[in-house]
Formats: C-alpha cells, structure tokens, sequence
C-alpha cells in the first residue's frame, strides 16, 4: 500500500518561495506603514510628545475635519446611488439598442482617462465664462433658445431736463403719458459697444397710427448727432421689451425689431406710460458658478460620476449577461409587464453585482482626493474638503501636523474596513 502522507505534487517549500516576495512587498508597503501610522498618531506634530487619543478626538472637534466629515457623508449617500442607478440604466438599455458596442466604449472611456486628468478636463468644463466653460456654454445657448430678450446692463437715459425718458426706480419711463399716433422717442446712452447685437440695425424713426416707438443707443460714432433725436448713424436696440401702462397696470407688451422698433397692436385708445422694465437692463447669463462655495461639492462629485459611470455599466452589464432568459421568457409568457419582468426578476437577481458595485463605490467615495484636490480652487477648497484630502493638507499641505494626519489616515482606514470585508467575505460566499 502506497505512503498515505506521501504529498503529491510539488513540496510546500516551492510555494512559499514564490508568495515570499509578495509578501515582503506587502509588509513594506502596506503593513508597515499602517502600523507606524498608528504609531505616529499617538504623538504631537514634533513626534516627540505623546498625546494619546487626543488627535482623533480633534478629527471631531475641529471645525476643518468636521467639513470634510460632512462631505464625506454627502459623498456616500449621492454618489454610490447615482453611479450604481446610472450604471443598471445604462446596462439595460443598451441591450435593446443596435450600437451598443460604441455607446459602452463611450461610457467606459472615461475609466482610461487618470482621476487627475478627469479633474483637469472638469476643471476646465466648470469655467465661469460660457465661452471657455462647456457646462455653462451649454446652459447659455440652451436659454437663448427660450428667451428672446437682450440685456443691456449700463443703460440708462440721459440726466438731463430735454430726454423724453428718466429712471424711475430700476425702470425707464416716459416723463409724459403718450396717446396712440404719437411717436415715442426712448434714447439710451451707457452701452458697451461689444454687447450690441450683431443684428442691430441703423436706428428708424417709428411710423404709423398706433402706438409705436423707437429705442435706440443715442450715440453717434465718430461725434455729431443730435442727443434726443434718431440719427442714421446710431444704432437701434433689438429685443427690448417694452410695456404700455395705464393706471398702474400693463396694458400690453411689445418687444423691438433690429431697428429699435416697437408697435402695440389692438391698443384701446387712450393716454400711456410706456416703460422699460428693469429686466432690460440686467446682465444676461454669465454662467453658473460651479467652482463657487455653493456648487463645488455637487460639481465635483458629477465629475466622479462621469468617471465611474462606465465601470458600474460594465459590470452590471456582465451580470446581465448571466441571468437565465428562461426565466425572463417564463414571466412574459405568464402576461408579465417589461416593468414587472424588470423589477420582479431582473432586480433580484441582479442584486449580488448591484452590491457589490454599490460597496466599490462607497469606497471610493470615501477615499477620493484627486479630484476634489484638483477641481476645487484654493478659495474654496474648505468648502469642498474631505477627509482624504483633508489628510493630506493637515500633513504635507501646510499643517505640518503629522499626528493629526495619521490620526485621519487610521480613521479613514477605520471607515473603509468594513465594506471591503463585505466584499471580501460575498466574494468567498460565490466561489464556495
């Protein structure tokens, strides 16, 4: 009878020779430095003081680390939800559509691309000025599509007795009450020449039995003219909206040609104040202010989603792929709705990838620094702090407090934990 503790295949030596430098690289990549960070937690920002738990007692009293806490919980609840939700939407349809190999190696792109590189392109998507900025140009030229008007922030009538028109609060009114067949003159002054439309026409006197006017900027080019009255030379002012007022109370609405002029239609007759609402005079869309204290926390995280959208696809793609049609088929067969298949059947089953994704994001939430240290401008770099970033800054940023500094790394480390031993442990749930 052969020897029972004979050992087939190769000696256990082998094997340890092999895993041997991974695990010296390990330890001196990943443990030590965990263990000396905890360590130097314990210590003041000398190294040579120690202070016990007091540096993570400051992660909870210092208002800094206490802003970053708060994003960091932001970050958790918004973006895990919206990748993993974006990620199933995409999967699914994409099943469905014809181009589906293109649409996914679009979506997938930005995961080729470095989160420094995403932070560096979104830097540039998040310009203020709709002429640099993609995000704000795009929301300019969507609202021009909707709003005719022109704003011409400055203007305002001349000061002086002979002007038929004067300020009166943030609006342009005629001095007299006018009657339908008389001509109304409005000549402004104080515009910028850049922000004259392109289609802005040479000024015409307004003809006819209505109540009709011109508006115009009243300046001539070069000199001469006179102030008050339409010259060829000057230009009139197109999409000013112009009201008919009586007893207080708009009686119409008119908005001017290229040339400067406006015509009520159907206009009882009667005596008219016509005015100018300060809605003409506003600055027009300068963008949205995305880098700004408000946005930046929400921008930066569109960002993340845009980078990590792809990878939630892919995946819930691949779970897909694996569900049994059998069971799908049996279920329309049976007079089930697509809605009812999709959430009856396609959820519940889909459930282990959805987690899984859904935990790889709450990690990454939790550790993302490129993207907030690169978008994020220094003036409001507190308000879009997290705990990484955070981490850094307190340490090699400025702070110089290496105790605080591990004292987060630990704290993050603290939080990371448990969702990458639930993924670990579904991970051996699957293979066992």
């Amino acid at each position: 009878m052969a020897d029972q503790s004979r050992r087939l295949g190769p000696s256990p030596l082998i094997a340890w020779f092999f895993v041997l430098p991974a695990m010296v690289l390990l330890g001196i990549w990943v443990v030590y430095p965990i263990v000396y960070s905890i360590l130097r937690s314990l210590y003041d920002a000398s190294g040579k003081g120690f202070v016990g738990l007091q540096n993570y007692g400051s992660i909870f009293t210092n208002d800094s680390t206490l802003i970053a806490l708060r994003n960091n919980l932001i970050w958790v609840v918004v973006a895990p939800l919206v990748v993993t939700t974006l990620g199933l939407i995409f999967a699914v349809l994409t099943e469905r559509i014809r181009w589906a190999t293109a649409f996914k190696l679009i979506v997938f792109m930005p995961m080729a691309v470095s989160l420094l590189a995403a932070g560096v392109i979104f830097r540039l998507v998040y310009e203020q000025d709709p002429d640099k900025g993609m995000a704000n140009a795009v929301i300019s030229t969507v609202s021009g599509l909707f709003s005719s008007s022109q704003g011409y922030p400055g203007a305002r009538p001349r000061d002086n007795d002979t002007s038929p028109v004067a300020l009166k609060g943030q609006n342009v009114e005629t001095k007299q009450a006018v009657s339908p067949g008389q001509p109304v003159l409005v000549p402004l002054v104080g515009i910028k020449a850049e922000i004259l439309p392109k289609d802005a026409a040479p000024a015409k006197a307004a003809t006819g039995d209505g109540l009709s006017g011109t508006v115009w900027f009243d300046f001539t080019p070069g000199g001469g003219g006179k102030a008050g009255q339409v010259d060829s030379a000057e230009k009139g002012l197109p999409g000013v909206t112009v009201e008919a007022v009586k007893d207080g109370t708009v009686a119409a609405t008119a908005s001017t040609g290229p040339d400067g002029t406006f015509r009520f239609e159907g206009l009882p007759a009667g005596s008219y104040v016509v005015r100018l609402p300060q809605s003409n005079f506003e600055s027009g869309f300068n963008g949205l202010a995305w880098l700004g204290p408000a946005l930046i926390t929400p921008a930066i995280i569109g960002a993340f989603i845009w980078v990590w959208a792809g990878f939630a696809m892919v995946l819930i793609a691949a779970g897909l792929a694996g569900i049994p049609r059998d069971a799908l088929e049996a279920a329309r067969i049976d007079g089930a709705t697509e809605w009812q298949v999709f959430r009856k059947i396609t959820i519940p089953l889909l459930s282990p990838v959805l987690l899984v994704v859904f935990v790889t994001m709450i990690i990454n939430t939790l550790k993302v620094f490129d993207l907030v240290f690169i978008i994020a401008p220094g003036s409001v770099q507190d308000r879009a702090n997290v705990v990484a970033l955070e981490m850094w800054r307190v340490s090699f940023g400025g702070g110089n407090n290496q105790g605080l500094g591990s004292a987060l790394a630990i704290f993050l480390l603290i939080l990371v934990l448990p969702f990458m031993i639930m993924n670990i442990r579904r991970f051996r749930r699957e293979q066992s």
